[in-house]
């Protein structure tokens, strides 16, 4: 098997967290192709695939909401935050579906980027994010919320509990929110307090990853050709003759009932029980 088959197999077998990872790294590679610039060495992304803190843009672009989780804006970016999805999607999985898993990284991008948006047009300042990492972080943070109290194993560091590795995560985003990268340090906070929410709402009994489920069933219906039905021949049996049904009673004639009373005297007491004219009659009739 070679490489490449070896990929697709792992793209049909490995569920949507895997896919998603899958998407985030050929984002990349289209992304190095059109919008990488070889002589700086940084990607310049347009406002109509990135997510800019301009509402206007927002509104225009509604999508970027959805497209600037699957953006990075380097190899290392990409790298760290594959491994941490791969890490956070396999506890996610462990006690929920995968449609509750995509439903959770859209909604938490979408907060995330709203979040991002608001706070940054309240402040005055102009910018644009990409990155998966807040909606990692929702899935990080709904895994501990549902488990706080899971071991997980760490290289060097040994068997931890999960809250306590999502809180020193929390805490470092938190701490360097007014130092660089404050718009992505909003939304990673804004995605864990969405992953909490998510939680709490679904032990409330609301799965909000419903919304996605009926909005992608929208699309793909609205987009799917629809089927002409064949046209059906209907065929009409024409209407049969009403035919009189005729009586079942025989009547009999006087020299029919004769014949039968001599068989029936012949059955109960045999021929020689007959008379000498019923014998004639019974010849003659014979003949």
């Amino acid at each position: 098997m070679t490489v490449l088959e070896d990929l697709k197999l792992q793209y049909k077998i490995g569920g949507v967290s895997n896919r998603i990872i899958y998407w985030n790294v050929a984002s990349f590679i289209i992304s190095l192709l059109f919008f990488y610039q070889f002589k700086g060495g940084y990607f310049e992304f347009p406002t109509w695939i990135s997510l800019s803190s301009n509402p206007r843009n927002v509104l225009f672009f509604s999508w970027t909401l959805i497209s600037y989780a699957f953006l990075h804006s380097g190899f290392w970016h990409l790298f760290f935050n594959m491994m941490v999805l791969n890490f956070s999607s396999r506890l996610f999985l462990t006690f929920f579906t995968q449609k509750q898993f995509l439903g959770l990284y859209i909604l938490s991008a979408i907060f995330a980027g709203l979040a991002f948006v608001i706070c940054y047009y309240v402040l005055g300042i102009s910018s644009n994010i990409v990155g998966a990492s807040a909606a990692i972080m929702a899935i990080l943070v709904a895994t501990t919320t549902y488990q706080p109290l899971m071991e997980v194993r760490l290289m060097f560091l040994g068997n931890v509990k999960l809250w306590h590795l999502t809180a020193v995560i929390i805490v470092l985003d938190a701490m360097q929110i007014l130092t660089d990268n404050t718009g992505g340090h909003i939304a990673h906070l804004a995605g864990a307090l969405f992953g909490f929410g998510y939680i709490k709402i679904l032990q409330n009994g609301t799965d909000l990853s419903n919304l996605v489920t009926s909005v992608i069933d929208f699309f793909v219906n609205l987009f799917k050709p629809k089927s002409s039905k064949p046209f059906r021949k209907v065929h009409v049996n024409p209407k049969k003759p009403v035919v009189k049904s005729q009586s079942k009673i025989v009547v009999k004639d006087k020299t029919q009932q004769q014949i039968d009373e001599i068989l029936d005297k012949i059955g109960q007491s045999g021929y020689d029980a007959l008379t000498a004219e019923e014998k004639e009659f019974l010849f003659k009739a014979g003949k």
